[in-house]
């Protein structure tokens, strides 16, 4: 039976903030915060954390997730996610949900399987949100720009496209949810990385390179993403609001 996984690849060694996945924000870890959104959607048949630190493994299993140890030796999300995905074999669906976005819309990861179960061109889904202007000199926030069928062209950290006209062009920034057909995945993380993945260290830029199609959808949902103590000390403020 095929089946569609949500994968949560969570690892300790963050360069911005060590431990990441374990700091509780009101008594919970922030890997938490996530997995109980991901169980929330209801088009994914199973969720499954998967991490390369004891620690998280143990915290994880505290609180009823099913994970999986994978190898230190992972260069990126992706690759954590194939060595659990293996393990599956009726998984024909993958969702890539970072560890770090413990406010996920659940109705944006809903779109994301549905893309990629429906369209039959596409090897990858993902999603994209308009950008205020006053960020899109900033190079963490990766734009990109669509085709008319809403194929993602190029990612990039700089602003894209050019203004040389002012006031025409609509950015994009994108939000680093992913879908992949199986086969697709496995192909991706099988070619070598290219220059311009390299220069802009940017996974997808691999996908686009080597031909594959990533389908975007554009939503509302500003996403809540914790890189440094400063996004950190944000998400709590929101939570002891709400």
């Amino acid at each position: 039976m095929s089946k569609t996984a949500i994968i949560i690849p969570a690892r300790y060694n963050s360069k911005r903030l060590q431990g990441k996945p374990l700091i509780k924000v009101c008594d919970k870890p922030i890997i938490q915060w996530v997995w109980e959104r991901a169980i929330q959607v209801k088009s994914a048949d199973m969720v499954i954390i998967a991490t390369d630190n004891q620690e998280i493994y143990d915290c994880a299993k505290s609180f009823g997730a099913n994970v999986e140890m994978t190898s230190e030796n992972h260069k990126c999300g992706s690759d954590r996610i194939v060595e659990v995905a293996q393990k599956y074999p009726e998984i024909s669906y993958i969702i890539n949900l970072q560890g770090d976005e413990p406010m996920i819309n659940t109705a944006c990861v809903e779109e994301v399987i549905k893309q990629i179960k429906e369209d039959e061109n596409a090897d990858i889904s993902t999603l994209l949100a308009e950008i205020k202007d006053e960020d899109l000199d900033d190079p963490n926030m990766v734009k990109c720009v669509k085709d008319i069928n809403g194929y993602a062209m190029y990612f990039s950290r700089s602003k894209i496209p050019f203004e040389r006209n002012k006031g025409i062009a609509k950015f994009y920034k994108h939000i680093g949810i992913y879908g992949y057909k199986r086969e697709s995945l496995f192909k991706m993380t099988q070619y070598p990385q290219p220059e311009v993945e390299q220069a802009e260290s940017l996974e997808q830029l691999r996908a686009l390179y080597n031909g594959m199609k990533i389908k975007t959808s554009v939503v509302e949902y500003q996403a809540i993403g914790i890189d440094t103590i400063e996004d950190l000390n944000a998400f709590k403020k929101l939570v002891e609001k709400n």
